[in-house]
């Protein structure tokens, strides 16, 4: 496992600040055009550390891994709507793009969203990880060479969900996501997981097992990982 650096912090703001210098070397070194981001929780610390901070994205295009099927970009659940209100909003980029949920023909957006990957080459992915190991809304037994494709989503990761919505009803159980393999063609990976939920999903990437039922193993696969984690993993 000598392509994954393990970086142990005390805390989620000690690993947002870890992110924090990892991009901005990127950025000095004129070596980050294309930036793929993520949405939850675990993000909200390292984009406050963007958004407090001097770096310059103005000249970065930005994907998103992800969005669910049927909610407008401008309601408070939407991934859109969570990007604008911690980052957009605060720090100009050269373009952004998201999955549309709310696509007539999701097949086709999902076809057009994988196409302007291609376009433009991911330099850098963040990601998080799922309490059941998916990476974006890849759940267990995805292909590990699917594109952006639509999702159905698991009953954990609908239960996890859940804490974000107001009743069980509004919560779509289909979203679209950017593929396992869209992911693992970014040329660097940085995976940031803090919390005991997500032990069992480090446990599985730290013993080094390649698994569809665990899609962050396909992690072992890629050149250059670095895992961010308050987790102690032997």
């Amino acid at each position: 496992m000598e392509n994954i650096n393990w970086i142990k912090v005390e805390s989620p703001e000690e690993g947002a600040k870890k992110v924090f210098t990892l991009i901005s070397e990127e950025l000095q070194n004129n070596r980050l055009h294309v930036l793929g981001l993520a949405t939850g929780s675990t993000m909200i610390p390292v984009y406050n550390e963007w958004t407090n901070s001097t770096l310059d994205f103005s000249n970065v295009t930005a994907f998103n891994l992800d969005e669910y099927v049927g909610i407008a970009a401008d309601n408070p659940n939407s991934y859109a709507y969570f990007m604008n209100e911690h980052l957009f909003s605060k720090k100009p980029f050269k373009e952004t793009h998201i999955p549309n949920g709310m696509a007539e023909d999701l097949d086709e957006e999902c076809k057009e969203y994988e196409n302007q990957l291609n376009a433009h080459p991911l330099d850098i992915q963040l990601l998080g990880v799922g309490e059941n190991g998916h990476i974006a809304f890849n759940e267990p037994g995805t292909p590990f060479d699917s594109v952006t494709h639509v999702a159905t989503l698991t009953d954990s990761t609908l239960g996890v969900n859940s804490q974000y919505f107001e009743n069980d009803d509004k919560i779509p159980n289909i979203a679209l996501t950017m593929g396992i393999s869209s992911i693992t063609n970014s040329k660097k990976l940085i995976m940031i997981a803090f919390g005991e939920k997500k032990r069992a999903a480090m446990e599985m990437l730290k013993a080094g097992e390649v698994t569809a039922e665990w899609p962050i193993t396909k992690l072992l696969r890629h050149d250059d990982v670095v895992v961010i984690t308050d987790l102690q993993i032997d």
